[in-house]
């Protein structure tokens, strides 16, 4: 009997994925917020953004100080980012319950300086990811962001956070949960001029 399913057209896609920017860090050891510094002509910021846009994600919330534009995505002011990233994650999983939209199923959280996280990581990412689990690409044999589980893990992982931290202590306490994905790219985070340098000139 042939085998007609190739024939078949591919069924819609029907979780929907929501991408969380957390860009409101002052850069205290940068000397200047990461989200403004220019890489490749663009600034880490849009990156970010449009790493999450060639993934396909159906919304892309960026967390962000006061006074940041950008035109590709759900801006969310953090008014106190000296809280910490964990405040920063917090406004994002509100955002995406935003009344009247459809609910996340998945949340991908990318941080801002990681200019090497590009658009194929988060797509396969998303790819891999399944309802219950967590999934964290995988760069070689450095684990990095983007990392998607469902808001209600994601609220877990806040409560077990501290002020500057996000799903680290929640990942160590449940290990059952993670899946690891190979991705491409390079999860290097710029924290320093230094770390700026080095990457601009390599």
């Amino acid at each position: 009997m042939a085998d007609h399913d190739a024939d078949l057209p591919a069924q819609p896609r029907t979780t929907h994925l929501v991408a969380a920017v957390l860009a409101a860090g002052s850069g205290s050891r940068m000397g200047t917020p990461k989200a403004t510094i220019t890489v490749g002509g663009v600034r880490l910021l849009d990156r970010a953004i449009n790493a999450a846009g060639e993934a396909g994600c159906d919304r892309i919330i960026a967390v962000v100080r006061s006074g940041t534009t950008a035109p590709n995505a759900e801006l969310v002011v953090n008014p106190a980012p000296e809280q910490g990233l964990r405040s920063s994650l917090a406004l994002a999983l509100e955002q995406a319950d935003t009344p009247g939209r459809p609910p996340a199923d998945a949340v991908a959280v990318l941080l801002v300086d990681t200019p090497g996280i590009g658009g194929p990581a988060v797509r396969a990412a998303l790819a891999a990811w399944k309802p219950g689990r967590v999934t964290v690409a995988r760069y070689g044999q450095r684990r990095g962001h983007p990392i998607v589980m469902a808001p209600d893990l994601w609220r877990a992982a806040i409560a077990l956070a501290g002020p500057d931290e996000g799903a680290r202590r929640f990942l160590a306490a449940h290990p059952e949960l993670l899946d690891e994905v190979p991705a491409p790219g390079d999860p290097t985070d710029l924290d320093t001029p230094d770390d700026l340098r080095r990457w601009t000139s390599s």
